[in-house]
């Protein structure tokens, strides 16, 4: 079993050398085209994937619809995943020294997206591989911040994690 990246992190292929993803920029945003009517009284967010190679040959890269899956809340519904507004990567060559980013908008109870998990399953030169996981959430509060510490051990990723987006979340010192 792996532990689950945080959103922002970046993950390494071992058996594409040089090949990484992440999962980033998780916010609130409205869908460049307008809403789908499916999505009615759900909140919309969006997700950037980001494919970059450091290696040494190109990479040909897949990431389309049903190679992304989103979830919300505790239980982990899944999200509505707006596919007409989002832009996916089509086998595309991608260089050394350059990347492809894939933008995913989703839609979901405004209450359940303080914990957002996005599963990746990359398909790179015809061959697939192993799903990866990035774990983050959109306005965590200091409440639902203060309980996942306590289910969770001080050395945890949770902790970890919990720690991280309540750092993110609380305003800055003030000067007068």
């Amino acid at each position: 079993m792996y532990e689950p990246n945080v959103v922002g992190d970046w993950h390494e292929y071992d058996e594409h050398a040089g090949l990484r993803v992440r999962v980033h920029r998780l916010e609130e945003s409205e869908p460049p085209r307008g809403r789908d009517d499916a999505a009615a009284g759900l909140t919309y967010f969006s997700a950037r994937v980001t494919i970059e190679n450091r290696g040494s040959r190109h990479f040909s890269v897949q990431l389309e619809d049903g190679q992304i899956d989103v979830r919300v809340g505790p239980d982990g519904e899944g999200a509505f995943i707006d596919w007409r507004n989002s832009q996916f990567i089509e086998g595309f060559d991608v260089y050394p020294l350059r990347r492809a980013t894939a933008v995913v908008y989703a839609a979901g109870p405004e209450a359940a997206l303080a914990q957002v998990d996005i599963q990746v399953h990359l398909r790179v030169d015809e061959e697939w591989t192993e799903r990866r996981l990035w774990a983050g959430g959109i306005g965590v509060l200091e409440s639902t911040t203060a309980a996942a510490c306590q289910a969770a051990g001080p050395g945890s990723l949770s902790h970890q994690v919990t720690a991280f987006l309540k750092d993110q979340t609380e305003p800055g010192p003030t000067t007068s």
